[in-house]
């Protein structure tokens, strides 16, 4: 999201193609200062200007951001040998899972 660059003038001059490649990487540069803080975490949300602040659809930060870079896929009647190992019954990477609408650990299953 953020490049920070500490710098003085003419350390600008000489590496100015630092900051051509971050202009690349980055949607916000700095010089010699500090991005605001931001954390991936639940209460993290960030989606503009109020009421839209309050409107967890729609954020660029915290876990609800990670949803942008998902693409679900679902597996419908594959046995479990053909499954990721995340999605087994017997939950052999001991995740958390959410199943029936709790969080757990557990396999799934009598």
């Amino acid at each position: 999201m953020t490049a920070t660059v500490h710098a003085a003038a003419g350390e600008l001059d000489e590496y100015g193609e630092l900051l051509t490649i971050l202009e690349t990487k980055a949607g916000r540069l700095l010089l010699n200062g500090f991005p605001t803080g931001v954390e991936v975490c639940a209460a993290m949300n960030h989606g503009g200007p109020f009421p839209a602040t309050s409107d967890v659809h729609f954020t660029s930060v915290g876990t609800g951001a990670i949803l942008r870079f998902a693409r679900p896929v679902c597996y419908q009647d594959f046995p479990q040998a053909q499954l990721p190992p995340e999605l087994r019954d017997e939950n052999e990477p001991g995740i958390y899972r959410l199943v029936d609408n709790r969080l757990t650990r557990e396999p799934i299953g009598p």
